[in-house]
């Protein structure tokens, strides 16, 4: 039984038996791609260091790396996390700061570009994030809040060839994260395990060729607070198992709410749930504590999304028949 296949809630559900279940997942996956161990790309967050916990589990400490990767943006919060969370599991752990590699890139010269299509005296150096509108059933805008000297806020609807600019730099990061993955899992001779979560994965909430290109994907079957709670049965770092959710994207601190969503994400797993199990309006509204508007926009935002970014789950197109013969 899959960890969303009962219909009581997506916290019903039995976290050592969800944990055995992982665990052996990933140790049959491993072996089936004739590999040795795993590297994990560490956030600091909870999705990856449950992610870690488990391949610790399955594959033995020694066999996984956990990669600290901070860059400009982000700061160091999370390489210091991912050092904690390393101790904690017992396994090696590497820092390899990729901001050298995006700067040549030109990533962070086209975030000032982006930045500076909007706001035309930003300085290198203020933060600034990005945040999208409510949802309302229509179309999504997104705004660039930027942070002046002094302190002082504000936001500006951001034109959609300054959004792209801005979007196609930030996603170089997470191509930059994999590609580092994945130079360690040759070297080691081990599988990239990845670290999306149901609702990010549903929903399209990661970077193709990025953070959405792993070997295996251990927690992809698991709704946010199911994360949380295997972070605690699995005696995580608490600094690690109470962190709310954030993009680790821009300079200003971002929920993935904010960001993506719409919604606060013990919502968002609700909101998904009840979509994917075909709960009605009025009986999830009355479970969330939830409005009936919110619920069938939720819905609503759901079906949309998963359309909207079907193209990031698509394999390559073949033009001409290639399987081997038969």
């Amino acid at each position: 039984m899959t960890a969303i296949a009962e219909k009581r809630g997506p916290l019903d559900f039995d976290a050592e038996v969800v944990t055995e279940r992982l665990v052996a997942g990933i140790r049959r996956a491993v072996r089936d791609l004739g590999r040795r161990g795993a590297v994990v790309a560490v956030s600091g967050g909870v999705d990856s260091g449950v992610v870690a916990a488990l391949c610790a589990r399955a594959l033995e400490p020694h066999r996984v790396l956990l990669l600290r990767l901070p860059e400009a943006t982000s700061g160091n919060r999370s390489s210091l996390l991912g050092l904690e969370l390393a101790a904690r599991l017992g396994t090696p752990t590497r820092e390899e700061p990729i901001g050298p590699a995006l700067a040549a890139l030109g990533c962070y010269a086209q975030q000032d570009e982006a930045v500076r299509a909007v706001f035309h005296d930003y300085q290198p150096g203020w933060p600034f994030k990005l945040v999208r509108s409510r949802p309302n059933g229509s179309p999504t805008v997104f705004s660039l809040v930027v942070e002046r000297p002094g302190g002082r806020r504000e936001a500006r609807r951001m034109p959609a060839a300054a959004y792209r600019l801005l979007l196609s730099a930030t996603n170089t990061k997470q191509r930059i994260r994999t590609v580092v993955s994945y130079t360690w899992a040759d070297r080691l001779h081990a599988a990239v395990a990845g670290t999306p979560n149901l609702v990010e994965y549903d929903q399209g909430f990661f970077v193709k060729g990025g953070d959405g290109l792993s070997d295996v994907k251990p927690i992809a079957g698991m709704y946010k607070q199911q994360v949380y709670a295997l972070a605690r049965h699995l005696r995580l770092p608490e600094a690690i198992a109470g962190r709310a959710p954030t993009t680790e994207t821009f300079s200003l601190h971002q929920s993935q709410e904010e960001f993506y969503f719409g919604f606060p994400m013990a919502q968002m797993d609700l909101i998904l749930w009840g979509e994917r199990h075909g709960i009605a309006v009025n009986e999830l509204a009355a479970r969330g504590r939830m409005s009936r508007e919110d619920v069938a926009l939720g819905y609503a935002e759901v079906v949309r999304r998963r359309t909207a970014t079907a193209y990031l789950h698509a394999a390559p197109v073949l033009l001409d028949d290639v399987a081997p013969p038969t």
